[in-house]
């Protein structure tokens, strides 16, 4: 549990509010003065300090300022006798959480401090998660795709392993999973990474338009054909090219794409002369090609000169662990796009992030996290600010009752259910049950005598 420190020159002030605190669950610390609390702030395991302003030897602007440098990921909330909007506008610049005058609001300031060390855990495991990030990346040498699922994993070991042949590749996986991303990285982890990549959406393009697209046409080939143009397999030479849901294409242009596989030559549309190029070939499909095979739609012969390498994309849903790296991921990219200041999600709505199927993959994730920063309204992410079909099962914990239990007994099994789910902070958890927190901790000193 968390350990609060509190510094009051005021004895009984507080005794008080340690007495207080320990009843929430917490852990405190007790200090006289500046001085006696900034010696415990180097020494122990602080979590939160509550400091008056007003103390002999180091007073309490001096210690919030002393704190704020040397621990910035330690929250300060300031508690004075003699305060003023002035005093609290300079402690708020100094770097405190917040600020109360005496005599203080006890249920307000058990939020507030519940709040402050929820924020400070989330900054805490945001810098980990960063960390994490960045290991990773140097780990796999490629930036883009991140994860530590063992899925993820052994897809990277393929593709560091494959990429620097000229195997052609296909990659499959549901819609929104990072396909293109895998094709980039066996482009840029290639020896081909300093020529073009070039991709090819093929679903985009009506079946006339692509042939001429991939292949380029003359001048004249066609109404509105009135300059040559270059297609997609003569830019792509000497690097890769990435036909993105390749099972889409006709079975006349599938043709076409098995001859560059097999000879590295084509013709242009309209034209005679025979191209010949370099490229290494990488599909992505999200269809089941061999069943696209059976119904007569794709052809076999292209299908095994594709699949020399198969690398499946994991879903999202089966690569769970992943989804607090993504989603710090993108937390600090539409930060920066947006000029955000968010410091991240409740543990709550984390949570519901995780526990969500996510149907629409890593594309759904993402488009997620972005909606969530740029609706903020404040440092934190909670979970009625996550869209509906992600926060629907966010709180649902259940408790299991026998038949026979006695209401007493069923009132404290619930009781204590409660204030685990609400992580020990008793404030929170009386809320959640609807009664006043006196009640809660009548009702617990009941039990506790039983």
């Amino acid at each position: 549990m968390a350990t609060i420190l509190i510094a009051d020159d005021e004895k009984n002030i507080r005794s008080g509010l340690a007495i207080a605190f320990q009843d929430e669950g917490y852990d405190t610390l007790e200090a006289a003065d500046g001085t006696q609390a900034w010696n415990l702030v180097n020494k122990k395991s602080v979590d939160l300090l509550i400091t008056d302003l007003r103390m002999p030897g180091i007073d309490g602007y001096e210690l919030l300022k002393k704190v704020n440098a040397a621990y910035p990921t330690l929250p300060v909330i300031v508690l004075t006798g003699h305060g003023s909007i002035e005093d609290a506008v300079q402690a708020m610049r100094d770097g405190a959480v917040d600020f109360f005058t005496k005599p203080v609001d006890l249920d307000h300031l058990v939020l507030t401090v519940a709040g402050a060390l929820s924020n400070k855990l989330v900054k805490e495991q945001n810098k980990r998660l960063t960390a994490e990030i960045e290991n990773l990346r140097k780990q796999q040498g490629y930036q883009k795709i991140i994860g530590k699922s063992n899925s993820v994993m052994k897809m990277m070991e393929v593709i560091r392993q494959v990429a620097p042949t000229k195997a052609s590749v296909l990659i499959t996986g549901e819609s929104g999973t990072g396909k293109e991303l895998v094709a980039d990285a066996l482009h840029e982890l290639s020896n081909r990474s300093s020529g073009p990549f070039i991709k090819v959406h093929c679903a985009s393009l009506s079946q006339s338009l692509l042939e001429s697209e991939l292949f380029g046409h003359e001048k004249g080939a066609f109404t509105g054909a009135v300059s040559q143009k270059k297609g997609r397999f003569e830019l792509a030479d000497g690097g890769t090219i990435f036909l993105d849901e390749i099972g889409e294409i006709d079975l006349s242009t599938q043709v076409k794409i098995l001859r560059v596989l097999q000879e590295r030559c084509f013709e242009r549309v309209g034209g005679e002369e025979t191209i010949h190029v370099d490229v290494r070939l990488v599909a992505a499909t999200n269809r089941d090609l061999e069943e696209e095979i059976r119904k007569g739609n794709f052809r076999e012969d292209l299908y095994y000169r594709l699949n020399v390498v198969h690398i499946e994309v994991p879903p999202l849903r089966e690569r769970k662990d992943d989804i607090p790296l993504l989603v710090s991921s993108f937390l600090e990219t539409f930060n920066n796009e947006d000029g955000r200041q968010v410091e991240g999600f409740t543990p709550a709505a984390r949570r519901a992030l995780v526990s969500y199927s996510w149907p629409g993959n890593i594309r759904e994730l993402r488009n997620t996290v972005e909606s969530c920063v740029v609706m903020a309204r404040g440092r934190l992410i909670d979970v009625d600010e996550l869209p509906p079909q992600v926060s629907e099962g966010a709180g649902e914990e259940s408790v299991r009752i026998r038949i026979g239990t006695t209401l007493d007994e069923a009132e404290k099994e619930l009781i204590i259910a409660t204030i685990g789910w609400c992580g020990g902070n008793k404030s929170r958890a009386a809320e959640v049950l609807g009664i006043g927190r006196k009640t809660l901790h009548r009702k617990l000193e009941e039990y506790s005598q039983r």
